[in-house]
């Protein structure tokens, strides 16, 4: 505690780090609030919590206990750390321990949480009432399967494997079936979008495979943080919830820092890395013993911050950081073994790791003890997770620290400026849709399967009437058979086979690297969406800090061959994407547009790579490479300024996304100023190579517009002009960035489409491009689904168009920021403009 607080002494007092605290907000310890252990606890279930030291429970484990015993649904929204696991453990403990025969099912969003749990029970010793929980998932070995389907009284599981190795063969569970009690879901919160919608239909088929067998288990859900929990539960599972939110834990002072790095460059407008100031923050944490973790947007930027980190030593270079103080140093993402991960997490508990960085993959529950600070290296993205990824500091009644580095990011920066738009507003809701029609269709197909259908029986909220047209559907298809009032499954392949609950991800790479003897080791593997960019020919792989050079990525065997390496610099993958119209299904004159939809190629290509020096981040060169392209077909809908809208936005002098013309005579400025600055990047120093370096206006170009003309003679002077490389210029140009208003609405519409289509964003990608080559060099916005083929997102769209316009302009209109904002048309750079009164001339147009 001493040590947090001579931290935060030293921090008011440094004045490299002072300055630059934006925010720092304060949140009292609280008490906690508890209630003696209820009267009807089973005494083996209080002699097993007293030998763990609890004596009583917090008020929210409470209420859980009492709505459970009275048969009710429940859903618990507490916060990190608040004793959710024991909250749903004791109902179904206590339910085993008078029912001998009684069964329980727990449902985990990974392997890696059901790992976890299964160790929390196996603490509870629940040998001694012969319970045998055990895991049943794909990592299951065969032989081990037939045992734990007939002897284990709690199956602890994933939605895929429910979907694809339990229901489809629910015959080998009957007796779990006929006395299942309990369904856990866990990490609720995680099912939303598409993957939520699948989940839902699983839990339909889920509880008409146990009315099958008599029957009816009470649903436990618990969920991190998020606007609507009640809702999401009762649309998962179809059923009544109690919402139980009255968090009774304790909990330690919270202080929620957050911190801008400074200011390098006032000119140019550039700060220090994130990334870096990241690095000094955590040192200082770990020089005084304070473990913390350090949460990081990228794969690629845990790797550089742990290298950073186990060298980050006062004058002395990465080598001579002692490897005891390494080895408290660790990583933690997709890609390391699991047993690694294991390892890390051991770690944590036992306080041997005192530092880790991570990605989003330590975000959901695994339990990894107190830590006393969190550094979240970037917003996230939502309010959830950032709430969600600083709720790992501070377990217990320590004090704890949350710091927020905002990144160049225009979203960090508005952040970063209007603290009190983080701190104020509510977490996102969590959308899913069950009947959305071709995932229904899907599970409809993997229902028949497993149990014909009787005429009029239901299948969650779907009417009878609704459900008997989607049945004949399936029987005029050739797949169904009805006979005897009945419809029956007629293909012999079972459907839930080829249907993934997750987008589908390409095979996953395995990284092989040689042992000192010879060997061939496995020292992780990247997913097949990320490989091209990760491990091409020629990239420094980084895993546990340990660099490896890539020699040869084999595409058709799926195996890198790496080499360990210490080399001076990093990669950087450079890719490009383009969108092309396949095929148009429909497209109509709209209100100042054209509103289409139809088939979309997203193809997406890794070109070449940098090569970028460690600490001074000098560009050290680039190298062309020849990988083939990822291609992802799918829908899109996409509307079009008519050149009508374009010329009454140009004649009002409100349209910024025409190409700059900087006069006759700018080929000969932009020649003196590189010539002056000797060719050389002025921010990295990289060198000219093929490419030009480009010239750069410090005060932007369009600034000098004076009643709709400009002044390119103020604009061009020389003193405005300096030489930047391409990668520089880019962030650069986040600084200074002026939102288009065509970007504008493309932010706008990307925000409230998952509202009308109730799916998550992470489910569609948006795209604008003020010369759209698909549509004759048009402006244009798309939004399209992010699932292979698509799912019919992009139909409801184009549908929806006039309402989905009508609520936009709403939006934006009643939007109280003055020039853009996360929550209407995104924010300007930092020192830019946000680009709202063009969005909302363009939203007057197409109105």
């Amino acid at each position: 505690m001493n040590n947090l607080f001579a931290l935060f002494d030293f921090w008011k007092e440094d004045p490299d780090t002072a300055p630059n605290f934006f925010a720092w907000r304060t949140t009292p310890a609280r008490a906690a609030q508890t209630h003696p252990f209820p009267t009807d606890l089973p005494d083996a279930l209080r002699e097993t919590l007293s030998t763990r030291n609890i004596h009583s429970l917090y008020s929210h484990q409470f209420s859980a206990w009492n709505q459970t015993r009275a048969g009710k649904n429940i859903i618990l929204a507490t916060g990190t750390a608040s004793g959710k696991t024991l909250s749903y453990n004791l109902p179904v403990l206590s339910t085993m321990l008078h029912n001998p025969e009684a069964r329980a099912l727990y449902l985990f969003p990974t392997k890696a949480l059901a790992q976890d749990q299964l160790s929390t029970l196996a603490n509870l010793k629940l040998e001694i009432w012969h319970l045998a929980p055990a895991i049943y998932d794909g990592d299951t070995p065969q032989s081990n399967r037939p045992f734990i389907r007939k002897n284990a009284r709690i199956v602890l599981s994933n939605p895929d494997m429910l979907h694809t190795g339990i229901l489809p063969h629910h015959a080998n569970w009957s007796d779990f079936f006929s006395n299942l009690k309990f369904i856990i879901i866990d990490e609720a919160h995680t099912y939303r979008g598409v993957f939520g919608s699948h989940v839902a239909n699983v839990l339909r088929r889920l509880k008409r495979v146990a009315s099958f067998y008599g029957a009816k288990p009470q649903f436990i859900l618990a969920s991190a943080t998020i606007g609507n929990p009640k809702e999401l539960a009762e649309k998962l599972i179809e059923e009544e919830v109690e919402l139980i939110d009255n968090d009774g834990s304790s909990r330690g002072e919270r202080h929620f820092i957050i911190y801008n790095p400074p200011v390098t460059d006032a000119a140019l407008g550039l700060r220090k890395s994130a990334l870096l100031e990241s690095v000094r923050l955590a040192s200082h944490l770990l020089a005084r013993d304070i473990q913390s973790v350090v949460f990081a947007r990228t794969r690629r930027s845990v790797e550089i911050i742990l290298t950073y980190l186990q060298g980050h030593h006062p004058d002395s270079p990465i080598e001579n950081r002692k490897s005891q103080v390494v080895n408290q140093i660790r990583g933690y993402r997709s890609g390391y073994l699991p047993a690694q991960r294991r390892e890390i997490e051991q770690g944590l508990r036992d306080g041997s790791v005192k530092t880790v960085v991570a990605t989003n993959a330590l975000e959901l529950g695994i339990d990894i003890g107190g830590l006393g600070a969190a550094i979240l290296v970037g917003y996230p993205g939502t309010i959830a997770s950032a709430r969600q990824q600083s709720g790992r500091a501070g377990r217990g009644d320590a004090p704890a620290l949350s710091l927020l580095v905002a990144s160049p990011n225009p979203l960090d920066q508005f952040l970063a400026h209007h603290p009190e738009y983080f701190f104020g507003s509510s977490p996102e809701m969590a959308l899913v849709n069950p009947n959305h029609l071709l995932i229904l269709l899907e599970h409809l197909r993997c229902a028949l399967f497993e149990l014909p259908f009787q005429k009029g029986e239901g299948f969650g909220s779907i009417s009878d009437e609704l459900l008997d047209e989607y049945l004949e559907f399936l029987v005029a298809n050739q797949e169904s058979h009805f006979s005897n009032e009945k419809y029956y499954w007629m293909k012999d392949a079972y459907p839930a086979a080829n249907i993934s609950l997750r987008s589908a991800s390409p095979q996953s790479f395995v990284l092989q690297a040689t042992a000192e003897d010879g060997r061939p080791i496995t020292i992780g593997t990247v997913d097949g969406e990320s490989a091209m960019w990760m491990i091409h020919p020629g990239a420094i792989y980084m895993h546990e800090a340990q660099q490896y050079f890539v020699q040869e990525l084999n595409l058709e065997n799926h195996v890198a061959q790496l080499v360990p390496v210490g080399l001076d610099y990093y990669t950087e993958a450079q890719r490009r994407s383009e969108i092309q119209v396949l095929s148009v299904n429909e497209n109509s004159a709209a209100q100042g547009c054209e509103k289409s939809y139809g088939e979309i190629q997203v193809t997406t290509q890794v070109a070449g790579f940098r090569k970028i020096r460690w600490f001074t981040y000098e560009t050290l060169g680039q190298e062309p490479l020849d990988l083939p392209p990822s291609e992802l077909q799918t829908t899109g809908y996409w509307l079009t300024l008519s050149e009508k809208t374009l010329a009454h936005l140009r004649d009002a002098g409100i349209w910024t996304n025409d190409p700059n013309d900087y006069g006759p005579g700018w080929q000969k400025i932009r020649l003196a100023v590189r010539k002056r600055d000797q060719f050389k990047c002025q921010v990295c120093g990289a060198v000219e190579t093929i490419r030009e370096h480009d010239v750069h206006h410090k005060t932007p170009f369009r600034a000098f517009i004076q009643n709709g003309v400009i002044n390119r003679e103020q604009a061009n002077r020389l003193e405005n002009l300096t030489t930047l490389c391409s990668s520089c210029h880019h962030k650069v140009e986040q600084n200074v960035r002026i939102r288009s208003g065509l970007g504008g609405l493309g932010f706008v519409l990307g925000n409230l489409a998952p509202l009308f289509l109730m799916c998550d964003p992470r489910d569609l990608g948006v795209f604008s491009d003020p010369a759209w080559s698909a549509v004759e060099g048009l402006p244009s916005v798309v939004v399209y689904d992010l699932v292979p083929a698509g799912i019919g997102f992009s139909q409801k769209l184009f549908e929806i168009h006039d309402e989905l316009i009508q609520r936009a302009f709403e939006l934006v209109s009643q939007c109280e920021c003055e020039d853009g904002c996360p929550s209407c048309v995104g924010p300007g750079g930092e020192n830019g403009y946000g680009g709202k009164a063009e969005t909302l001339a363009i939203l007057k147009e197409i109105i």
